[in-house]
């Protein structure tokens, strides 16, 4: 069973940071694509940043690049999200999730995964 632990969520006031961890367990593919996507209320899943297993490549949203670093160890099958200057509009549920989809450009742009996470809310006071 595939499994997805998100922590590191919490209340930050604007111009502040989170970084977000993401254990994964329980897949068997060598190769995938994992990150994060996040989900406000009252709006679509948005893609945030993914970051390839094969060769370490990242793509960020426009809305957070320059703002947002992902990271992984691939070892430890674990994902991370630094994420400065944080806005109120980043304000969301963010999902760790994993996918066998390996054009994460198609990944962020579409928000597709094959397997997700509970979710860790992160909330920007203003």
């Amino acid at each position: 069973e595939v499994q997805l632990a998100e922590s590191g969520g919490g209340l930050v006031q604007a111009g502040g940071s989170l970084r977000l961890s993401c254990k994964a367990s329980g897949f068997t593919f060598d190769d995938y694509a994992i990150g994060w996507f996040r989900q406000a209320p009252g709006k679509e899943r948005e893609g945030v940043s993914f970051i390839s297993s094969t060769d370490s490549s990242t793509y960020y949203a426009d809305s957070v690049k320059g703002r947002f670093t992902i990271s992984s160890d691939n070892a430890k099958k674990t994902v991370y999200l630094q994420m400065n200057s944080l806005k109120p509009e980043d304000t969301a549920v963010y999902y760790c999730a994993v996918t066998r989809e390996l054009h994460i450009n198609v990944v962020v742009t579409t928000s597709t995964y094959d397997y997700r996470g509970q979710g860790t809310q992160v909330t920007v006071s203003s």
